[in-house]
């Protein structure tokens, strides 16, 4: 079930064309209402993906909010391509194509290079950074009645406190992702439920379950988790 859960998502998400981003929340929000939904032992079934267009609006929020890095890349990286394209047109067009050649400045083309390469090295920092903070977002949408300003927030802070894990957890599934594309691409079909299952998992152990309708924003007291600090200091 979950592997045609998982192709079924990738379909949305990857393969439609700006439709994905408004897409990509709701359709994640009910891959991992149905993966939490099983952690707890509770039944499950095929339909339980589209559980997450009940949450559209906060779903849709907080997807577009992840999706910023990508999309303003996507803008760069066109605008570039196009840009270079005109140059090269446009000086070639002079003098039987060898114009850019003799009267372009030196090192033009290696500048327009060098700025692509500074620009992407810069985006990958910030998607990083990004990705890490709003890592936990959409499961909070899936499993709580909250906001997306309230998920963001909360994700933030919980993945902040628990940098290390996360970072490990990205690395891990980072390798697993690559062998998954080194099997023909094949491979990425069969990482995809392990992908979102070890994410749920992180998002369980940093966010234990609680009682869903008295969530808060504030951390829990060491009594909710059965722990006995505190007491008999009286």
């Amino acid at each position: 079930m979950y592997f045609a859960i998982s192709l079924l998502t990738w379909v949305i998400v990857s393969c439609i064309p700006c439709v994905n981003y408004i897409l990509m929340g709701p359709v994640l929000a009910g891959v991992y209402y149905t993966l939490l939904r099983d952690m707890r032992g509770e039944s499950v079934d095929f339909g339980m993906m589209f559980k997450g267009f009940e949450k559209f609006l906060p779903a849709l929020v907080v997807g577009l909010v992840q999706s910023i890095p990508g999309i303003i890349w996507q803008i760069i990286d066109t605008t570039m391509n196009i840009s270079t394209i005109f140059i090269q047109q446009g000086t070639g067009s002079l003098g039987g194509g060898n114009f850019f050649q003799e009267t372009s400045p030196p090192g033009l083309a290696e500048g327009i290079s060098a700025v692509y390469f500074i620009l992407a090295a810069v985006f990958l920092i910030v998607t990083v950074v990004w990705s890490i903070s709003f890592a936990f977002a959409i499961p909070l949408i899936a499993e709580h009645n909250i906001g997306p300003v309230e998920a963001l927030t909360l994700s933030a802070k919980a993945a902040w406190s628990n940098v290390g894990g996360v970072i490990v957890t990205s690395i891990l599934l980072g390798l697993i992702a690559l062998l998954g594309v080194l099997a023909l691409c094949i491979g990425v079909f069969f990482v995809l439920p392990l992908f979102w299952a070890a994410w749920a998992f992180a998002y369980r152990q940093v966010f234990p379950a609680i009682d869903t309708d008295n969530f808060r924003m504030e951390p829990p007291s060491p009594q909710e988790y059965g722990s006995s600090f505190g007491q008999g200091m009286e």
